[in-house]
């Protein structure tokens, strides 16, 4: 049996938000696998607890530079410590700066970016000017460089989502409209084709579980699974989803009556993987040590 440690029980209460000692159970019926205590969450309180997958961590803000063709682009996420130092106006503009250089030079990692040329030196020289100037840890953690292979369009909402889209044929405002649906409705990917197997697999085992503590009779499993699957994919792909300003047609039928189509979309979230640091869980912690 694996020790459940106060670190672990803390862990997930962050994931599923689900009460503490609910967490601590469902960690040792899963012997200390944290994905499958957060399946087993999932059966017991539904889909609130797997909303932590939509909270982010750290602060920040997503830049992107497109060429005036539409044909290439950046999208890159600078993190800050604080949503203070975020909305600062050098902040924003360092952000800004640097799509443009990662969009001018495509370089091939985030490590390579350091030192790509940026004003009178380099973005590191940059980078560590403003943290001088702002007193806080400045880093930049991603970037996507893109060659269309029709036309790129994007949007920022608030400067903590970003999206950029490769859309062939249409017009300016479908790829408006796009990258705004897609901030909007976070699909995890175009198609049920690039969907995660690990995730498709994952919500088939909580519908059995679930169909089962409900009564229902095994040979109805399969088919209450493949049904909750489906639903779970036209949930999650784009063009599934239905138009966030029409939801009577779907992206698909959208694209279609423009003549359109979706190469390739990319969204970031500020944050979006990180772990957050919290500052006291002591009280909860002490609770759940003398169940």
């Amino acid at each position: 049996m694996a020790e459940i440690t106060a670190s672990m029980v803390k862990e997930l209460r962050e994931r599923t938000d689900a009460p503490m000692m609910d967490c601590k159970k469902a960690l040792s019926e899963a012997d200390g696998d944290m994905t499958r205590a957060e399946e087993i969450l999932r059966v017991r309180f539904g889909n609130k607890a797997s909303k932590a997958a939509g909270r982010v961590a750290a602060e920040g803000t997503v830049g992107i530079s497109i060429s005036a063709d539409g044909k290439s682009g950046a999208m890159i996420e600078v993190n800050s410590e604080t949503d203070f130092c975020a909305k600062n106006d050098d902040f924003q503009a360092f952000v800004r700066e640097l799509a443009v250089v990662v969009a001018n030079n495509n370089p091939a990692d985030i490590a390579a970016v350091a030192n790509l040329k940026m004003g009178n030196g380099t973005v590191e020289d940059a980078r560590t000017q403003l943290v001088g100037k702002i007193g806080e840890n400045i880093t930049p953690r991603r970037f996507l460089r893109l060659t269309a292979k029709g036309k790129l369009a994007s949007y920022v909402h608030g400067s903590k989502i970003g999206v950029l889209v490769d859309l062939v044929g249409g017009d300016d405002v479908l790829g408006k409209d796009i990258a705004m649906h897609i901030a909007a409705a976070k699909p995890k990917s175009l198609d049920a084709g690039g969907v995660d197997a690990a995730l498709i697999e994952a919500e088939r085992r909580v519908a059995i579980e679930k169909a089962k503590e409900a009564g229902k009779p095994d040979s109805m499993l399969d088919k209450i699974a493949d049904g909750t699957v489906q639903k779970f994919l036209k949930e999650v792909t784009l063009l599934s989803q239905p138009f966030v300003k029409d939801d009577k047609q779907t992206i698909e039928q959208l694209l279609k009556s423009k003549n359109a189509s979706v190469a390739s979309f990319t969204m970031y979230v500020v944050g979006e993987g990180i772990e957050k640091v919290v500052t006291d869980f002591a009280a909860e912690v002490a609770a759940m040590s003398k169940g």
